[in-house]
């Protein structure tokens, strides 16, 4: 078994993490760090259990530490679920000590040596791995993409075969992704917010590095552009997508492509059986209906239509985040990188 911890474990994606570690059948839970207010106290009298899915009885008793290097000495791995602001700091000591992260913040995605990976889509981006152990890296940082990049990654993955250029996307994203909780979020109820801070921007960069090619020494951006416009809307959990590709294949042909995207791993437990699940009823995919598919790790692809124009669902928290990097520590173990 592989010791890890997770940095982070009271808020929203550390609640996730918790919930995918506490019977991982590689993966034994051994480091729970959160704030100082809540260092020293049993995981199960400070966290405030939102999700759903019942609390891992069998992790109550963790106590829990400061969020610092000391605390995850004993770890061969740590999932990060920090602020970047915090992150960012954070992650790179830990990983100068010798121990693996896997990072759900964005404070190191764009980091030329730091591999920004999706199992299904760019596996051998963890050769970076290696470039950072060659600059003098006792451990490393693995991220995974923001929680809409990814599902417009993996809703772009089986379309590698056809020729495009330009990808435009209009994303209606859950209040879970922006942590909103009580009062906070009366603001949504009756509402659409047209703005979510950097989330453009993050859509249009990590998608190009993820798609890109590495070249054994670094990654070359994906030859095409994305332009997105990010809205939060009145949903739970579960962001929807609005794609625009220019890909002038038939609908059938698309539909294939769709239909035989498949993993080039059976092995990993988090690994669902369709990565990508398409609809043909025209009011499918539904936050509501689908959004755990495949225990929240299937992304949904509906309402194909010519031009190319299709509608895209993934569980932010769970594929958009906590999930993703899972699946990414799975991986890296799978490869002996650990």
């Amino acid at each position: 078994m592989i010791n890890v911890g997770v940095l982070g474990a009271t808020g929203a994606v550390g609640q996730r993490f918790v919930q995918l570690l506490a019977d991982h059948p590689w993966f034994h839970l051994e480091a729970l760090t959160a704030s100082e207010r809540s260092a020293g106290k049993k995981f199960g009298n400070v966290v405030n259990w939102r999700l759903d899915a019942p609390f891992p009885e069998s992790i109550g008793d963790i106590a829990v530490t400061p969020t610092t290097v000391e605390s995850v000495k004993n770890c061969d791995l740590v999932f990060s679920a920090l602020p970047a602001d915090i992150a960012t700091s954070i992650e790179a000591d830990i990983a100068a000590a010798g121990v693996a992260v896997c990072s759900n913040a964005r404070s190191h995605r764009m980091d030329p040596i730091v591999p920004l990976v999706v199992p299904e889509v760019n596996p051998d981006h963890l050769g970076l791995i290696d470039v950072q152990r060659d600059r003098g890296r006792d451990g490393f940082i693995v991220t995974n993409p923001n929680c809409s990049t990814i599902v417009l990654v993996m809703a772009l993955a089986p379309l590698r075969s056809f020729a495009f250029r330009d990808v435009r996307v209009a994303t209606m994203q859950a209040i879970s992704g922006g942590g909103f909780s009580g009062v906070s979020a009366m603001d949504i109820y009756d509402n659409v917010v047209p703005y979510i801070g950097s989330e453009e921007e993050k859509m249009e960069t990590e998608t190009l590095k993820i798609m890109g090619t590495f070249d054994g020494a670094e990654v070359q951006d994906a030859p095409f552009s994305v332009s997105a416009s990010c809205h939060r809307v009145p949903v739970v959990d579960g962001h929807t997508l609005a794609v625009w590709v220019d890909v002038e294949n038939p609908v059938d042909e698309v539909k294939k492509a769709y239909a035989s995207f498949k993993s080039p791993f059976s092995n990993l437990p988090l690994q669902p059986a369709k990565p990508v699940e398409i609809f043909d009823q025209p009011d499918r995919p539904q936050p509501r209906l689908d959004r755990n598919r495949g225990r929240g790790m299937t992304v949904s692809v509906g309402r194909i239509r010519e031009g190319l124009r299709f509608v895209a669902l993934g569980h932010n928290t769970i594929r958009g985040a906590a999930g993703a990097s899972v699946l990414n520590a799975e991986l890296i173990y799978s490869k002996k990188y650990l």
